[in-house]
């Protein structure tokens, strides 16, 4: 079945270009022109994917992202005009999975779209990473600490896995990109810092002393497999 996607773009003339050419692709697209259209929708359909316009006329983009990510980890590729990079860094603050900046080559728009929607179906065994409190369950794409389930993004989720596949290697930001997107598309150096904050406020009792995913100055991160033998 073909995977759904919303786009709320308020440009008629990118978003029937858009349409178009997902439609092509394979995708079945729905367009919303408003940020009030689109959560409506999203309230009443099922969708497996959101690509979302930064300025919208009715509400700015980083709210609409805010209020979806509050009740779904749907999976969100940003569009921004803006050129500055503190826009993009707060989207992905707030949940998105991506970014995109206008003008845009739809084919880099459909790789970026195949790349989060790839995370979100993991193509795996359905097996459990356990590290004491931490479990990491890649096959229900779940991360419980303590037996709670605590939320990620699905760009979140891969980085975690790729993080726990390989405890107690030093990983540099270049390399979790390649091991998370799986091909070479555009980002900025701050994105993975950016997403290694919101999964440490997840797993790590104090985030400001993170104990878990530690940042080896001039390196990159690390994975400690141990923690909880320490705590």
């Amino acid at each position: 079945m073909a995977d759904r996607i919303l786009m709320i773009e308020d440009d008629a003339r990118l978003s029937d270009m858009v349409g178009e050419y997902l439609g092509k692709s394979g995708f079945r697209i729905t367009v919303c022109g408003s940020a009030a259209e689109g959560l409506q929708r999203l309230k009443h359909d099922s969708f497996d994917a959101l690509v979302l316009d930064l300025m919208l006329p009715d509400m700015d983009g980083l709210q609409v992202c805010r209020e979806v990510r509050a009740g779904s980890d749907l999976p969100i590729l940003m569009l921004t005009a803006r050129g500055d990079a503190t826009d993009r860094v707060v989207g992905l603050e707030l949940g998105a999975d991506d970014y995109l900046p206008k003008p845009f080559d739809p084919r880099e728009l459909l790789a970026r779209l195949r790349a989060i929607l790839r995370r979100r179906s993991p193509g795996r065994t359905a097996d459990i990473l356990r590290f004491g409190r931490l479990e990491i369950d890649r096959g229900a794409r779940v991360v419980r600490l303590d037996g709670e389930e605590r939320s990620l993004t699905s760009y979140q989720f891969a980085l975690l896995v790729a993080f726990a596949e390989r405890p107690g290697r030093v990983m540099s930001r270049d390399e979790l990109m390649d091991l998370v997107k799986g091909e070479q598309l555009e980002a900025f150096d701050r994105s993975i810092d950016v997403h290694v904050s919101r999964i440490r406020a997840a797993i790590e009792d104090d985030p400001k002393r993170p104990r878990r995913i530690i940042t080896v100055r001039g390196a990159g991160y690390v994975f400690a497999k141990n923690q909880d033998e320490h705590a």
